[in-house]
């Protein structure tokens, strides 16, 4: 069963993560699962950015991303070469090394 390393977030995940998880599913919902509540402010309907992660180690293995996904991307805050919005993210058979970004776009809990 693939892994997804989870990089220390001081706010959501202060000590990182290691979390084993079925192929096929989202990084967002592998997740939130596992207590770690990245913002979704779209309910993962692919209309936002606030479920940003940056890839940095796995990105060849995920679904191609979409071209609306591609568009919402380019409003990310710290958007990098291989960054995904984990709720379209599918994690395939390889391990992820994913990094959530200190900030997202996102009025609703700006100031929290």
């Amino acid at each position: 069963m693939p892994q997804i390393v989870v990089l220390p977030h001081a706010v959501l995940c202060p000590e990182g993560a290691v979390i084993e998880a079925p192929a096929g599913k989202s990084v967002c919902d592998i997740l939130l699962d596992n207590d770690i509540d990245i913002e979704h402010a779209c309910e993962k309907s692919c209309a936002c950015t606030t479920c940003h992660v940056v890839v940095r180690e796995g990105f060849e293995s995920l679904n191609e991303p979409a071209e609306k996904e591609e568009d919402l991307l380019d409003r990310a805050w710290g958007l990098e070469a291989t960054s995904r919005l984990s709720c379209q993210a599918i994690l395939a058979d390889e391990n992820l090394v994913v990094e959530i970004p200190k900030y997202t776009i996102n009025h609703a809990s700006e100031n929290h």
